[in-house]
């Protein structure tokens, strides 16, 4: 997945933290919640996101 930020070339990482997990981008360190960006999830992502038995939202 690419980041959304404005001009930011990077793509975007699963980053799991202690209770929660975001999505980081490489580039800039911008990280979204899965909420923010779950419409536009790539089946990559997804993939890795289903490893997670719950995810939090905050």
């Amino acid at each position: 997945m690419r980041c959304k930020e404005k001009g930011c070339p990077g793509t975007l990482e699963v980053h799991r933290l202690c209770r929660r997990v975001r999505l980081r981008c490489r580039q800039c360190g911008h990280q979204y919640q899965i909420h923010e960006v779950a419409a536009e999830l790539d089946r990559e992502t997804e993939e890795l996101l289903s490893r997670y038995t719950a995810i939090i939202y905050d």
